[in-house]
């Protein structure tokens, strides 16, 4: 049986996503109708769904940087603390427009995450904020009181306004 190209990028996607994530976290980022967007070396550069990108795969390093779709999907399959960095509600609502998490801010983190991994911002209640790259490993995001701990690539308010935008244009109303 002969795999088609799409299959092989899914499988591929999925992989990576297993190795970074954990087991399964492939499956669930990506859906079997997911797209994909090649670079001109026939590459995957980034997975989309429904023309809205999920994640896309760093070229110097070949792991995945999350969209704030993709980090929704990962906050509903892993549990609690995975790959978190919990903020106090002080800093909650900048960022969740976007902006750095510092190291003042960080309540508890995964014990697990290294410098420089994808991570997911949440509040005290476990309540999605944002995603981006820690900056600190989390003995330091505990200890330093100065410094950005996180550099956070989206919030989940921007784009919650983004899509409200998306569906105002397209004539539908949401509450």
């Amino acid at each position: 049986m002969e795999m088609t190209i799409t299959k092989i990028h899914l499988k591929r996607v999925r992989t990576i996503a297993d190795y970074q994530f954990g087991r399964g976290a492939g499956a669930a980022l990506f859906p079997d109708n997911a797209e994909f967007q090649l670079s001109t070396t026939g590459r995957v550069r980034q997975i989309l769904l429904d023309n809205t990108r999920i994640a896309t795969i760093r070229a110097q390093d070949g792991m995945l940087t999350l969209s704030i779709t993709g980090a929704r999907n990962l906050h509903e399959f892993i549990r609690f603390p995975g790959y978190r960095v919990v903020v106090n509600n002080e800093a909650a609502p900048f960022v969740a427009k976007g902006k750095n998490a510092f190291a003042r801010h960080v309540v508890s983190v995964d014990p697990d995450i290294r410098y420089g991994q994808e991570v997911l911002v949440v509040d005290e209640k476990d309540k999605l904020l944002a995603t981006g790259r820690a900056v600190l490993c989390p003995r330091e995001m505990l200890a330093f009181k100065k410094g950005m701990a996180v550099d956070v690539r989206s919030g989940m308010e921007a784009y919650c306004r983004i899509e409200n935008e998306k569906n105002y244009l397209q004539g539908q109303q949401t509450v």
